[in-house]
């Protein structure tokens, strides 16, 4: 019996192959519905034909008569929309010291009841002197009308102001200039020289006040 033939083992190399996904592509993954649209999306509904929507977001109805924020002026719901009403509102008086905003118009709640003078306020009919010569009475229509005194001419011709009054007075009563300077009084005769007697003149007033000479 021969030798025995050694036996020939062939070794088989399993190689375990990577198995790799395929790609994976968004379809893969149903996307949540949020995502889709958009989670910082508000969606509103469509009023358009059906209502009408105020700046506070509450909803009226076709025909439905309704302020919206930015008007004192009611308006009506129609399918275009908001219509509101735009009147001819009536003038505001200018001496309106009060205006409310309340209504559709401008509405006056106080009118100016006093006048204003020289930076000082008075009552309607009230009497009041601005300066020594000058008399003022606040009018009905607030206006203010004064008076200005018409002084005389003094009867002297050295006439003084006093404090608070209007015209000039005489402290010394009536008198007139004789010989140039020399101021005498009226009424009496005044001998100024030796051959000369002044008396006023009458009728004549202020520095126009002279005398008339006689002989002494």
């Amino acid at each position: 019996m021969g030798p025995p033939v050694p036996a020939t083992c062939v070794v088989l190399l399993a190689l375990n192959a990577a198995v790799f996904p395929a790609s994976i592509t968004p379809e893969d993954y149903p996307a949540d519905e949020a995502d889709r649209t958009g989670s910082n999306d508000v969606i509103f509904d469509d009023y358009r034909g059906k209502g009408c929507v105020d700046d506070s977001g509450f909803v009226y109805k076709l025909g439905e008569r309704f302020f919206p924020g930015h008007s004192n002026c009611p308006c009506e719901c129609t399918e275009d929309g908001p219509v509101c009403d735009q009147p001819e509102c009536p003038k505001i008086h200018p001496k309106c010291t009060k205006v409310e905003h309340n209504g559709c118009c401008p509405e006056c709640k106080e009118v100016k009841n006093f006048c204003e003078y020289r930076g000082k306020t008075y009552k309607i009919l009230e009497e009041f002197k601005p300066s020594p010569c000058e008399w003022c009475r606040c009018e009905p229509n607030n206006e203010v009308h004064c008076v200005v005194a018409d002084c005389a001419v003094p009867e002297c011709v050295n006439p003084v102001y006093e404090p608070e009054q209007c015209c000039p007075i005489c402290k010394n009563g009536p008198n007139c200039f004789a010989a140039g300077t020399t101021i005498i009084p009226a009424g009496i005769e005044v001998k100024v020289d030796d051959c000369t007697i002044c008396r006023c003149h009458t009728g004549t007033g202020g520095s126009r006040r002279s005398a008339y000479a006689g002989s002494a």
